[in-house]
Parts: C-alpha cells; sequence; structure tokens
C-alpha cells in the first residue's frame, strides 16, 4: 500500500524507545523524533506509537500517533497495526478525509470488540496526526492523548480531552455515573479516566469512539507538532512543551527534552511524545 520514504524506528514499543526520521513533502521539510518512558508503575508499557512518512497513490503523507493503553497493552497494538490502515482504505479519504477518519475509528473500535476474547477487556485511547503533501494536517483523537500545533507563535490545541466530567450528561443519559474517586480523579462508573476510548467492552454502553477531528494549513508560519500521552500534559500545559521543543531543531532531542522535564515534574505515568517540525 506504501512506499516508505523515511529512516530510523517507525513504529515501536518498549519500556525505553527513541527515534527520528525525516523526508520532503512538496516544499515542506519534515523532520520528526519520538521518546517513551515507561511510567513508575507496577504493570508493563501500555503506550504505543506510530512516526513515519509514506507515498500512498502518488500523495506523500505523514503519519503520527500516540496510543495510550489501560489494562493492558492489547487494545493499543492493535492499534498501532491497524488504525492508520483502516484510514487510508476509506474510499473517501481524499475527497473527504473526515468522513473516512470518522468512520475508521468506528470500524476499528468494532472489530476490537469482535476480537475481545483476543485482546482482553482493556482499551486504549488514541490521537492520529495526517499530514497530506505537506499542506493539511487532519488531527484526531478520543480520550486524554494530546496534539498540539504551534503556529504563528501560538500553541493551538489540535485535540479534545475527553473529561468525564465534560460528558457527564451523555453519559448519566446512558445508565452510567461518573464518580471522583478513587483518588480524586473523575472516572466513568468509578473506573475508566477518560469518556472516550477504543475497547473497555464492560463500558462500551457507556462510552464512545468517535472522534473529535480538525484540520489546519501547514505554511510558512507553521513550526511544530507535538502529540503525547497524558503522562505529559498532567504536568506541563500546552505553553510549557512548545517552549521546551522549540528550543532544540532535532526533533528527537526536543521529545527527549520533554519526557525528561515531565519526569523531574515528578509524573509517574507512562510518558510517550513524538515531536514534528516543518519547514518551508
Amino acid at each position: 500500500m506504501a512506499r516508505f520514504c523515511c529512516f530510523g524506528e517507525l513504529t515501536g514499543h518498549a519500556s525505553t524507545s527513541s527515534g527520528k526520521g525525516k523526508g520532503c513533502q512538496g516544499q515542506v521539510k519534515v523532520t520528526y523524533g519520538f521518546n517513551l518512558v515507561r511510567g513508575m508503575t507496577n504493570h508493563p508499557m501500555e503506550d504505543y506509537h506510530v512516526a513515519e512518512l509514506a507515498e500512498v497513490k502518488g500523495n506523500e503523507l505523514g503519519l503520527f500517533a500516540i496510543f495510550d493503553g489501560h489494562l493492558g497493552d492489547t487494545v493499543p497494538a492493535y492499534l498501532q497495526k491497524n488504525l492508520f490502515p483502516n484510514i487510508l482504505n476509506e474510499e473517501e479519504f481524499w475527497t473527504h478525509p473526515d468522513r473516512a477518519i470518522a468512520k475508521a475509528y468506528e470500524k476499528t473500535d468494532q472489530a476490537i470488540l469482535t476480537h475481545t476474547p483476543d485482546l482482553g477487556q482493556g482499551g486504549s485511547t488514541a490521537v492520529t496526526a495526517i499530514l497530506i503533501n505537506g499542506r493539511k494536517l487532519w488531527v484526531a483523537n478520543v480520550g486524554d492523548s494530546r496534539a498540539v500545533l504551534l503556529k504563528g507563535g501560538e500553541a493551538i490545541q489540535m485535540s479534545i480531552d475527553h473529561d468525564p466530567n465534560v460528558e457527564r450528561g451523555a453519559i448519566e443519559n446512558r445508565g452510567g455515573f461518573v464518580s471522583n474517586m478513587p483518588g480524586d480523579v473523575p472516572r466513568v462508573c468509578g473506573q475508566l479516566a477518560v469518556s472516550r476510548a477504543f475497547g473497555d467492552r464492560n463500558l462500551k454502553s457507556l462510552l464512545k469512539s468517535e472522534p473529535d477531528i480538525r484540520v489546519e494549513d501547514i505554511d510558512y508560519t507553521a513550526e511544530l507538532l507535538v502529540i503525547a500521552s497524558d503522562g505529559l500534559w498532567k504536568v506541563m500545559d500546552n505553553q510549557q512543551v512548545v517552549d521546551v521543543a522549540k528550543r532544540y531543531k532535532d526533533p528527537q532531542v526536543a521529545a527527549k527534552q520533554l519526557t525528561a522535564e515531565a519526569l523531574k515534574r515528578d509524573s509517574k505515568d507512562d510518558i510517550s511524545c513524538v515531536v514534528v517540525r516543518f519547514k518551508m
């Protein structure tokens, strides 16, 4: 389906993982770097990522994602392997990317639920970013993994944090409830700290996997994109993150510095970060 035109580790998962790549899309030079660090918890790493440049049907694509799993790593591993292919296989992708992304998210979630005996009862957030021919950046997400674009000197949040308190009404209308126990964190039925996710079969009647989707033009004012799991965003705000990232020309170094800063600020969760730089 795709001819890859980058180098470095593209997709991966480990207790610690880091890499980078580069390529050109039209007049835009794209460089990226990523860094993943296991949190200070007693379970294995549950974050997965995608970072790659590909040529598909004569178009140059940048594909970047973070999948933050819970109750195991089988669902984020499935998303890493299947979500982008499912999006690109939608007939409408080249004409209406938003429709294709929404359909692929729904179909992928249905496939996960169908394979529950193999994938278990866990789930995952997702934030995906697709750069098309260096001109359009499409970002979609479910859960609290976040994407922030530095453009025109402004930190633009491209995703929506799906917080149970914000969607409390919808959850209650479906027969559920939101509790701030345990840990004084709002959770769906006292269990899950996000109101949208892939998987989570036992809570699926209360959760949606419908993504929020946003598009931005990439022009000379666009500097960089940061996508990361909540292990970063719990301890740093959007402006703090882009202020750190823009200090470093090498996006891999920027990603490493961001994860190091999150650890310094006592982040306990898995921390996964992808930094993408644009230059015209």
